[in-house]
């Protein structure tokens, strides 16, 4: 899609409310959760397409909203 790294911020302003698929991803502190910056290579794609993508390693694969709210499935999982 688009060599340009962003910042997580960037990328959650630009792109709100939807998955992306990272590639080039720097974490924060190394912890390899929190991302700093990354390149976006799909947009648009479903979740279930960029699951099988991640689970192969060959992206990082995040819902875009912001950390303190849930995407409507994921409540379900929590105690």
């Amino acid at each position: 899609m688009s060599e340009k790294r962003l910042t997580w911020e960037e990328i959650q302003d630009k792109y709100p409310d939807q998955w992306v698929g990272l590639v080039d991803v720097k974490y924060v502190d190394d912890d390899g959760i929190s991302i700093e910056s990354a390149v976006i290579k799909y947009l648009g794609k479903p979740k279930s397409e960029l699951t099988k993508k991640a689970l192969n390693g060959e992206i990082v694969s995040r819902y875009t909203t912001p950390d303190h709210i849930f995407q409507l499935g994921m409540l379900g999982v929590l105690p």
